[in-house]
């Protein structure tokens, strides 16, 4: 299958804003099956779009996985909301996979036209979770630095992290083991990705402009 190399690099501020959003309301479904055994595995930054990563909680390669290319505006040009982008992935990951000869990162990558496509509504887990992060995270005006543009599921113990610095023209993504000192890790993380001698470049990521590997720090 064909690689998508359209390479991440400097998004406009309103563009970092949405796809941190839609990330932060997502990632309960890393945990909450979205429908079956499906999960959540990643949400990819792209020009304009996220890329919705879905599969199995024990996928062990990424060429296991589905991605499902999404943009960030509607039909209308409005943003599109969170709520409505849960709603459009459950009813893409109810259906039958619709043939693609298009990959990203190994994933198969589908590009999804959401002028047509009718969001599940949602259950009574969403409702629940809905509440409870309007009182656990509240709304702040300052938003956290870097932001968390996406992410993505590895491995067993691996992530990427897709985040965007203030000062950085360009995501950088880390790449972090889920087990060891994540506490320390993650208080040196915005420090860690501004260092210019561990920048290295993914040829097979284009959601990125550099890659930190901080798998053994």
């Amino acid at each position: 299958m064909p690689e998508l190399d359209q390479r991440v690099s400097g998004a406009d501020e309103e563009t970092v804003e949405q796809q941190a959003y839609l990330t932060r309301f997502l990632l309960d479904y890393t945990a909450v099956p979205l429908t079956g055994t499906v999960f959540l595995r990643g949400v990819l930054p792209a020009p304009d779009a996220v890329r919705i990563v879905t599969g199995a909680a024990d996928a062990a390669t990424l060429r296991e996985l589905t991605a499902y290319e999404i943009p960030l505006s509607d039909e209308d040009g409005e943003p599109v909301t969170a709520p409505l982008l849960l709603g459009w992935t459950r009813t893409l990951t109810s259906a039958a996979h619709p043939r693609t000869d298009a990959s990203v990162m190994d994933i198969p990558l589908i590009t999804v036209d959401t002028s047509a496509l009718e969001p599940a509504a949602p259950t009574g887990t969403d409702r629940a979770l809905r509440v409870l992060r309007t009182l656990a995270w509240p709304f702040v005006e300052t938003p956290p630095d870097p932001a968390l543009c996406g992410f993505l599921l590895t491995g067993q113990n691996r992530m990427r992290l897709y985040l965007a610095p203030e000062q950085t023209n360009g995501l950088i993504a880390a790449d972090v083991q889920l087990t060891g000192a994540l506490t320390s890790l993650l208080a040196a993380l915005p420090s860690l990705i501004g260092e210019e001698e561990r920048w290295v470049t993914d040829p097979l990521d284009p959601h990125c402009a550099h890659v930190v590997d901080l798998t053994k720090w």
